[in-house]
C-alpha cells in the first residue's frame, strides 16, 4: 500500500466524546470483524438513515456499505465530521462531494484487495471468448454435436485504459499470456499511453478493457466515438465502474455489430433491473459485479482496515490516501 502522510490523518488528538476515538461503521451484511479494535475504538454501527445525525459524533468513519450513496447525502448537513473516512472499495465516486473533497477529511479506499482477482477476471472473459465457452455450453444443454474452430489469444492485442493498480494487474496477466498489452493513463509517461492515444491503440486492440477510476474525465469515456473506432472483431470489457459507459452507445454498437462482443460487470444502475435491454442483448456478458469478489474477500477488507486504524489512531502517516480533486490514490 502507498503511504502518504497527512496530518488531518494522524493522531492522537482527543475523542470528540473522551476517552478511545468513536468509529462509525456505515453497516452492510455481513458486518465487518472489527475484534482486535476491542478497547481501542467505540464501535457504533448505522445505517442509511440515521447517517447524518451520528456523523458528528464520530471520529472516523467505516464506509462498509460501498454501495451507498449515504455519505455524498449527509456529509453536507451541520455540525463537525470525522477526521478519516475509509471505504471499503477501491473506487470513492459513491461518497465524494464538493464538501468532502474541500474539508481536511482523509479519505482512503481498499486499494490492492481487489487487484489479481479483477486480472483473473478479465483473463478468463478473455479465454472464454476466444475459446468460445459460452456456445459450447450452450451446444452442450442442447446436446448438440457440432465442431468448431476458436481463436489464439497469444499474438492478439490488448488496450487496457487505466494505470492504477488494476491495471497493472490486468496487464501482467495477459502478457503471461501472450497479449501483447498498451496501457493507458491519465499522463503519458514511460510504460504508459496518454488519452491523446487512446483511439490509435484501440483501433489496433482486439480486447479492449475499461479499469480507471470514475472522474470528470472519465465519465462516459467509451461512447459511440470509441466503439465506432474498434475493430468488428474486437471484445469489450468493463470492470471498472458503470459510467464510464454509455450503455445505450454500446447496445447500438452490438446490435449493429459494429464490435464483437462486450461483457460488463458493472453498471449505471446497480443491481440491473430485469426489465434493462441490457439483459437481452447479442454478444453480452453480463455479471453482477463480483470480478474482485473472491472466497474470503471480506475478511481481507476488515484486515486492511484494521491496520489502518492501528496506524492512524498510533499517529502514523495512512496508505492508500485518496487525491480527493483527482478521485484516487496518486503515484500511478
Amino acid at each position: 500500500m502507498s503511504e502518504v502522510g497527512s496530518r488531518s490523518a494522524e493522531g492522537p488528538e482527543p475523542s470528540r466524546t473522551g476517552g478511545v476515538p468513536t468509529l462509525l461503521v456505515l453497516d452492510a451484511e455481513p458486518p465487518p470483524r472489527l475484534g482486535r479494535l476491542t478497547g481501542r475504538a467505540r464501535i457504533v454501527h448505522t445505517d442509511a438513515a440515521h447517517l447524518a445525525e451520528r456523523l458528528p459524533g464520530a471520529d472516523a468513519l467505516l464506509v462498509w456499505d460501498f454501495t451507498s450513496t449515504a455519505v455524498r447525502e449527509a456529509w453536507p448537513g451541520a455540525g463537525p465530521r470525522p477526521r478519516w473516512v475509509h471505504t471499503a472499495s477501491a473506487g470513492v465516486d459513491h461518497l465524494l462531494c464538493p464538501e468532502l473533497a474541500a474539508s481536511g477529511t482523509v479519505v482512503t479506499n481498499a486499494r490492492g484487495i481487489f487487484d489479481q482477482p479483477i486480472a483473473e477476471y478479465v483473463a478468463a472473459l478473455v479465454l472464454a471468448v476466444a475459446k468460445d465457452l459460452p456456445r459450447t455450453l450452450e451446444q452442450q444443454r442442447e446436446r448438440m454435436w457440432r465442431h468448431r474452430e476458436s481463436r489464439r489469444v497469444a499474438g492478439t492485442r490488448a488496450c487496457v485504459v487505466g494505470s492504477g493498480p488494476i491495471g497493472r494487474a490486468i496487464v501482467r496477466l495477459l502478457k503471461a499470456l501472450g497479449v501483447t498489452t498498451a496501457l493507458v493513463g491519465r499522463v503519458p509517461r514511460t510504460g504508459v499511453y496518454g488519452p491523446a492515444d487512446l483511439d490509435r491503440l484501440v483501433s489496433r486492440a482486439d480486447w479492449v478493457i475499461a479499469a480507471a477510476p470514475l472522474t470528470e474525465a472519465t465519465y462516459r469515456m467509451f461512447g459511440a466515438h470509441v466503439f465506432g473506432v474498434m475493430q468488428p472483431s474486437a471484445f469489450f470489457v468493463n470492470v471498472g465502474r458503470g459510467d464510464l459507459v454509455d450503455e445505450d452507445a454500446l447496445a447500438r454498437a452490438l446490435t449493429r455489430r459494429w464490435i464483437a462482443g462486450a461483457a460488463l460487470d458493472v453498471f449505471a444502475a446497480e443491481p440491473l433491473p430485469p426489465d434493462s435491454t441490457l439483459w437481452g442483448l447479442p454478444g453480452l456478458i453480463v455479471s453482477p459485479h463480483m470480478s474482485g469478489d473472491t472466497v474470503g474477500w471480506r475478511d481481507e477488507l476488515g484486515r486492511q482496515f484494521v491496520e489502518l486504524y492501528e496506524r492512524w489512531a498510533a499517529g502514523r502517516p495512512l496508505a492508500n490516501v485518496v487525491d480527493k480533486k483527482r478521485g484516487y490514490v496518486p503515484g500511478h
